[in-house]
């Protein structure tokens, strides 16, 4: 029979000040006097009506009844054991107990029983992310029970609720188990194991569900119901024809016994209901929501607790266990709310105490919808294979909808026990971030040594098919290949996944065809500049001759090593000793730069796209280290199935995309004399600014006239915005400076062959981990200079307001290059030179720019009212009417 919709009313609770009291129980409102088991504290036993008080017996005979009929397990405080003595007989040992030690926490106070949790999950799937969360609150609180009750029954139960037979299956409760142990929320007690208040599958507790079903039919609180589905489906019709809530109109409630013993005679099926009380009103102290009070008699009608098949119903299994098994707090979600009112309702009835409640609020979606497959990974196990840590999803799973009253977001298991509390769960819906999820994820990994690591990423290559068929984990090459991988992107990977797709990305060659393929705007540009082609023709020719440097096989990880043969992570520090490959290879760029008369990205980003295909990414040494790893003879790489392509191949690719370079670019562009432009640019100036003159001379009384605005570009008198190298980097690494209390030492990639060190006064206005990681802009032509004993090279660009007590990083587009420049529109950032650094300096170019770099009312960083641009868009910032610096 379809149920009614809830009628609850909720009071809010103060997160401040949470309620410690026991939940309140039922009364029956008009005989409050009239509960039953006096030694039950009044936990649990209101809503009935008058009726003779009862010994606790009633339900012991019955038991021992169905004993000798051969019809009932052993029940011993909430415990089945089965063991049959032969094939047609189960052997039973029932105790003679009063119905009070059925349930273990009876006539006591819940906030003082050691703390007992359970987790229900249904195997009819994975195990996804809300169902995590619940697991792991209370993980977390029975953890905390034990460590503050010692030697008590206080524990994390694993209970099966696999009532719905028509969708459960074994499999699924496999693969939660195996989610719920990988997410290391091991149980104490559960259905791989025999303990005392076991079994832990619904379905093996049925005889337990029938005898107390009995037990509530012998005390006149539920009865059987003979209506058909067509009385009950002509019932509903009725009721919705006359505006009324469906539900069970008590038909059978109050039956003739004689009429029912006639029913039960012809062998008519029937349900057992459960006889709401009239005028009941259930009432709990939810630590979540607050008070939550339902008028009972006014929700449900007399609702089902066994089927005419005989199985038991889901609120009456859950109701039964979590009294059978000393629950003391049921924390799960809050679609759960509704079915408070019937556990309670029946937990009254049995005479067993409530626990205490706590209903978590929803996770939604980055669009606000409930969480669901549509939003991507939700299962634990996808989590699993893309590389998540087990610490960061517990760490994760535990900020939706819980903080410990900090800032602080990363927490070790540990840490978390000892803090978490469900008073200070919020009552409002959590959004599931991935993006969050993974800089959670890569703050644990960066936490993590090296080789700890690259255990795991040695498994995520496994399962991405990344090895030989055949070929064992054991194997030495696997270890060596999965440590130069790890040590590759342990500074940027937020998955090890990301390792691997990494490791792929180096194993391949990503150049384009030819020149028009080519959709990198950056990689384009840089061609057009003319530097790319002789630099490109001349490794092609080293290459060809054995001249070009290359990893020495019988010493493959000297890139990854330092000379102590530590293992290196940091991007910026070159491995191996002063005769390895390394030190050649930095001695034939060396070369490269002297004859080719280049430096800086105009000789590091052309070799590194001819060498590896992309425009930037980890240390060139390291990435061909990797490459003849997997081009060996005796690679356990599958090189087809990860496309890899050795150097030969790559230079022969690299010849094929040269052939189609225009020949304008195949050469560098030739510099005017520096005397001459610049009597050229002041001259041009001149005549500029005379033309500007008369042009606003002609043009003010019309201005005037119309309320015009002045183009702020045609009065400015400064020095030019091309002056400025500003470039997007990726800040690697972050720590406070040793003896500065305001500073922060950042390891930042701007494109170069190695990351600038740099020193900012970030640390007053924002957090390390905040910043580590981030996309940024950077000033990349300030002269080296000591902040504090630390070498500094460059500026990171900031947004502030008017009095700089709010600072904030100027963000790219997530779609820019790190290394490509910033420019502004309609200045000629590609025919204008930037200045040297000496000059920068000298005359006080930042300083004269600054009063007109400025953020727009909506955030946006401006020079004369032009935004700052990458290739992948606008930048922007937080803070409006600012400025920048």
């Amino acid at each position: 029979q379809p149920q009614p919709q809830q009628r609850s009313s909720t009071t809010p609770r103060s997160k401040s000040s949470p309620s410690r009291q026991p939940p309140p129980q039922a009364t029956d409102p008009q005989q409050t006097n009239n509960t039953t088991n006096n030694n039950n504290n009044n936990n649990g036993l209101g809503n009935r009506r008058t009726r003779a008080k009862r010994s606790g017996e009633t339900g012991m005979k019955l038991m021992e009844s169905l004993k000798k009929e051969g019809k009932l397990t052993s029940y011993t405080y909430g415990a089945l054991f089965q063991s049959a003595s032969t094939a047609d007989e189960i052997e039973t040992d029932i105790q003679t107990k009063k119905a009070a030690d059925l349930f273990p926490n009876a006539g006591k106070n819940i906030e003082d029983c050691p703390p007992r949790l359970r987790f229900a999950p249904s195997p009819t799937g994975s195990l996804h992310v809300g169902g995590a969360r619940t697991a792991l609150y209370n993980w977390l609180m029975a953890k905390k029970g034990q460590m503050d009750m010692p030697n008590t029954d206080s524990g994390f139960i694993l209970r099966v609720e696999d009532t719905d037979v028509a969708r459960s299956t074994k499999e699924s409760e496999v693969e939660v188990l195996a989610d719920l142990a990988w997410l290391g929320l091991h149980w104490d007690e559960g259905p791989d194991m025999e303990k005392n208040y076991g079994p832990y599958r619904q379905s093996e507790r049925s005889e337990l569900y029938k005898t107390l079903a009995a037990q509530l039919l012998e005390e006149g609180k539920a009865y059987r119901c003979f209506c058909s589905p067509e009385e009950l489906d002509e019932m509903k019709e009725k009721q919705e024809a006359a505006g009324i809530p469906p539900r069970y109109d008590g038909t059978w409630r109050d039956a003739d016994p004689e009429l029912v013993q006639q029913k039960l005679d012809e062998g008519v099926p029937y349900t057992v209901r459960f006889k709401v009380p009239p005028g009941a009103r259930v009432v709990i102290e939810d630590a979540v929501r607050g008070t939550v009070s339902w008028d009972a008699e006014a929700t449900v009608g007399d609702f089902i607790l066994l089927r005419s098949s005989g199985i038991p119903v889901y609120n009456f299994c859950v109701a039964v266990d979590d009294a059978t098994m000393g629950i003391t707090t049921v924390v799960r979600a809050e679609e759960h709310l509704t079915n408070t009112l019937r556990q309670g309702l029946i937990l009254d009835a049995l005479g067993a105490p409530r626990p205490r409640y706590a209903h978590c609020s929803l996770i939604l979606g980055e669009d606000k919808k409930k969480l669901s497959k549509r939003h991507g990974a939700t299962s634990c196990n996808q989590f699993r294979l893309d590389g998540f840590l087990p610490d960061a999803m517990i760490n994760y799973l535990s900020l939706l909808g819980w903080n410990d009253g900090t800032d602080e977001e990363i927490f070790a298991r540990d840490e978390l026990i000892e803090l978490f509390d469900v008073d200070r769960v919020v009552n409002s819906p959590s959004v599931f971030d991935m993006d969050k999820l993974r800089w959670v994820n890569q703050q644990h990994l960066k936490r993590m040594p090296v080789e700890e690591v690259t255990e795991l990423v040695k498994v995520q290559m496994g399962w991405e098919g990344v090895w030989k068929e055949g070929v064992s984990e054991d194997d030495p090459q696997v270890a060596d290949v999965t440590f130069a991988a790890t040590s590759l992107a342990k500074q940027m990977m937020e998955t090890t996944k990301d390792a691997v797709l990494n490791a792929q990305t180096v194993l391949q060659y990503g150049l384009a065809d030819s020149f028009d393929a080519l959709q990198d705007e950056s990689a384009k540009k840089m061609i057009q500049n003319g530097n790319f082609y002789p630099l490109a023709m001349q490794i092609m020719d080293a290459v060809e001759k054995g001249e070009f440097p290359l990893p020495d096989p019988s010493q493959k990880l000297d890139a990854f090593l330092d000379e102590q043969g530590k293992g290196i992570v940091e991007d910026n520090e070159a491995g191996g000793s002063a005769y390895s490959f390394p030190a050649a290879y930095k001695a034939y760029m060396k070369t490269l730069a002297k004859e080719n008369k280049v430096k800086g990205k105009h000789l590091f980003h052309p070799v590194r796209l001819a060498l590896t295909g992309e425009m930037s990414g980890q240390d060139v040494t390291k990435q061909l280290a990797l490459l003849s790893m997997g081009t060996a003879d005796d690679t356990v790489i599958d090189t087809e199935k990860v496309h890899v392509m050795d150097l030969a191949a790559r230079m022969e690719h690299l010849k094929k995309f040269c052939e189609t370079i225009p020949e304008e670019f195949r050469a560098p562009k030739s510099k005017e004399d520096p005397k001459k432009k610049g009597d050229k640019k002041k001259a041009d100036k001149q005549e500029a600014s005379a033309t500007t003159a008369s042009d606003a001379a002609a043009a003010a009384p019309e201005a005037a006239t119309a309320g015009a605005t002045v183009d702020p570009i045609t009065t400015y008198e400064g020095p030019p915005i091309t002056a400025l190298d500003i470039r997007v980097g990726r800040v690697l690494k972050v720590w406070e400076h040793e003896e500065a209390d305001k500073l922060y030492c950042e390891e930042i990639d701007v494109g170069e062959d190695e990351p600038r060190m740099i020193a900012s006064g970030l640390k007053p206005f924002m957090k390390a981990e905040d910043i580590e990681g981030r996309l940024v802009l950077v000033l990349c032509n300030l002269k080296a200079r000591k902040l504090v004993g630390f070498p500094s090279h460059g500026m990171v660009l900031c947004a502030s307001n008017e009095d700089h007590t709010e600072v904030k990083l100027i963000s790219p587009p997530v779609e820019a290059k790190v290394g490509e420049r910033v420019i502004v529109p309609d200045f000629d950032f590609e025919g204008e030179d930037i200045f040297a650094e000496n000059k920068v300096g000298k005359k006080k170019i930042v300083e004269k720019l600054a009063p007109f770099l400025v953020t727009s009312k909506y955030g946006v960083p401006e020079f004369l009212g032009r935004p700052f641009m990458t290739s992948g868009g606008v930048c922007t910032s937080p803070i409006s009417d600012g400025t920048v610096g």
